[in-house]
């Protein structure tokens, strides 16, 4: 046999020896587990006949018992499946529903876990008139993980209360040599909030743990009329700490994101009520994700909602983890006052657009709010208010408009004049001409309306955020935060949905008329372009508005409507009595055979050549 054969016998015997030495452990360690798990099995057989027996007559109970007295009892430690005898015990026993209420809200907690369990605010009802539920019994889980010599999960355990008053509740879980958990729950009258103390008194955390799991798993269930509205507008929320907003992620979408920087608060978000959860000391990471249940949900919930948080702590003394619960509404004024960016998650617009909401018409509406109730009738008003002001930058469009009504018959000459395609330069040149001797800057109609955008943005991200309009009834409307309907459907319709908006279609029909008033004086001739833009405004942005609006806020759809009759009011004022037709034809016929009349910048646009030229001149007599 020579010295590779050797060396192959060898390695053989060694591969043979390592696998039956492994086999053997593996065969030992299912041995063990099999023995425990039948342990455990013939505890709860003896507690499932012991609980029988108790039912059972007595004759059959003592009858029983003894027959069960045969077989021994299993002792205590081979059901143990925590080291520590506390947490071994508290893995047995009853929950109770524990309640707290103030003026604003009922919140119930469960002894499993040390949780809450639910909570309903008492000024709000559901759409249909049920009680409007933050999160229902068995929809909220808050599960502590964490590493005490052994890894245990806070909602395997029943929690002893240690302390019940009107306002506040202490559980906690004890251990074997003393030390314990404790969940410290506290509200107070007059806030949406609780404030919540995690402690850990005498527990012994190896110096090499540095941190604590804390899982946030929520449904949010449906509050509102109409899914599509309330799913586009309820979303998940994280704030970074000296961040000027949250970063925000759903929207009818289902995301998920890690984060392993730190953050101080996150935001389940329903349209017009949240739950936020803040960590004073911050989360020192985690991963957040939301996922929509969809319009024909059998549980009627809108979105499942999960936050898996870390954080970080110094073991091997006294831990305590503070954190702050907010459960109430989205208004932009009760969030503002924690001064944590709360009020951010409110989707106002960007920057120009929210700057004008927060400071010019949230203020407006509460301030019109104050001394009137009627909804519909502060939306008129807001409306009146916004046209006075925009009124200096609208007048130039309208007076332009009403200019142009005048010139029709120059303007369809110019059309007959230069009819065929090779003209079309000439016709823009005459036309152009014609509007300098009338006076009329078409750019100077069109900025100043450009202008009113943000205002009319402005509105429609108000509308559908505003909880004050919630279930605020209106004419046919029976909610001006949700969509009104005349005619349900029955089924979904592509592009409509389920329903008909009586509001929607009146600024639809509207809008038509107010473009056709604008459009019938502006003669298009033969030019394609301008053909297209008549049946853009006269028809597309009518039909567009109407698909759009269908299923928002019925208060928008009604500021829209108003807005567009004022618009029509405004622009009758203007043509009637303002810009004389006469006038303007008569400054057309006199300035005929004359140079054109010259705009500001072009005179001082030929003054600087003037100088430039005198200048160099100058130079070249030197």
């Amino acid at each position: 046999m020579d010295k590779n054969s050797i060396i192959g016998f060898i390695l053989m015997a060694v591969v043979l020896f390592g696998f039956t030495f492994f086999q053997n452990r593996k065969a030992r360690e299912q041995y063990a587990l099999q023995q425990q798990q039948d342990s455990i099995a013939r505890v709860e057989a003896a507690a499932r006949e012991a609980e029988l027996a108790a039912r059972m007559p007595a004759e059959e109970a003592v009858q029983a018992s003894a027959q069960t007295a045969v077989a021994p009892a299993p002792k205590a430690q081979q059901a143990r499946i925590y080291k520590d005898a506390g947490l071994d015990a508290a893995r047995k026993g009853e929950e109770q529903i524990l309640t707290l209420t103030n003026d604003l809200f009922e919140v119930n907690f469960t002894t499993k876990g040390a949780q809450i369990a639910s909570v309903r605010l008492f000024d709000y009802t559901n759409y249909g008139g049920s009680d409007l539920y933050i999160f229902k019994e068995g929809q909220n889980k808050f599960e502590l993980s964490a590493y005490v010599g052994e890894q245990i999960k806070s909602t395997d355990f029943i929690f002893q209360v240690a302390e019940k008053t009107d306002s506040s509740i202490v559980m906690r879980l004890p251990f074997e040599n003393g030390g314990y958990i404790e969940q410290s729950y506290s509200i107070k009258s007059g806030a949406y909030t609780v404030d919540n103390l995690l402690s850990f008194v005498g527990v012994q955390i190896p110096r090499n743990v540095g941190s604590v799991d804390i899982d946030f798993s929520t449904m949010i269930p449906r509050m509102e009329k109409g899914y599509k509205n309330e799913s586009q507008y309820s979303k998940v929320n994280y704030y970074f700490p000296e961040d000027k907003k949250p970063v925000e992620m759903g929207r009818g979408r289902n995301q998920s994101k890690k984060i392993s920087s730190k953050l101080e608060w996150f935001a389940f978000q329903q349209q017009f009520f949240s739950m936020i959860v803040r960590a004073p000391k911050d989360f020192s990471s985690g991963e957040i994700s939301v996922n929509y249940q969809g319009d024909e949900d059998p549980d009627h919930n809108l979105m499942a909602c999960e936050a898996a948080m870390r954080v970080d702590i110094l073991p091997g003394q006294d831990i305590a983890i503070p954190l702050e619960y907010y459960f109430g509404p989205n208004h932009f004024n009760t969030l503002k006052k924690f001064e944590h960016k709360y009020e951010k998650i409110i989707p106002l617009g960007g920057w120009l657009v929210g700057w004008f909401t927060r400071y010019f018409i949230i203020p407006m509406f509460d301030w019109l709010h104050k001394s009137m109730a009627n909804f519909g009738l502060i939306i008129l008003i807001m409306t009146l208010i916004i046209k006075i002001v925009t009124l200096p930058l609208t007048y130039k469009s309208f007076a332009s408009s009403a200019k142009m009504a005048a010139l029709r018959p120059y303007i369809e000459e110019i059309n007959k004049k230069y009819s065929g395609e090779a003209d079309q330069m000439k016709k823009q040149q005459a036309t152009m001409d014609l509007y300098k001797r009338a006076g009329v800057n078409t750019l100077g109609g069109c900025l100043p309306t450009l202008l009113t955008f943000p205002v009319l943005w402005a509105m429609f991200r108000f509308f559908p955020a505003s909880i004050e309009l919630r279930q605020q009834s209106f004419l046919w409307a029976e909610d001006l935060s949700a969509y009104d309907s005349i005619v349900d459907f029955g089924a979904r319709v592509p592009l409509i949905g389920d329903h008909l908006s009586l509001f929607a279609l009146l600024m639809a029909v509207v809008m038509w008329g107010y473009s056709k008033m604008t459009m019938s004086q502006q003669s298009a001739g033969n030019d394609p372009s301008a053909k297209s833009m008549q049946f853009m405004s006269v028809w597309m942005m009518p039909i567009m508005m109407f698909f759009i609006c269908n299923n928002l806020s019925s208060g928008l759809s009604y500021y829209y409507l108003l807005s567009q009759l004022i618009a029509i009011i405004e622009t009758f004022v203007i043509r009637k009595w303002v810009v004389n037709p006469d006038a303007v034809r008569a400054k057309v016929e006199a300035s005929k055979g004359k140079p054109l009349p010259k705009s500001k910048w072009q005179q001082r646009l030929e003054e600087a050549q003037k100088m430039q030229g005198q200048q160099m001149k100058n130079r070249n007599r030197r």
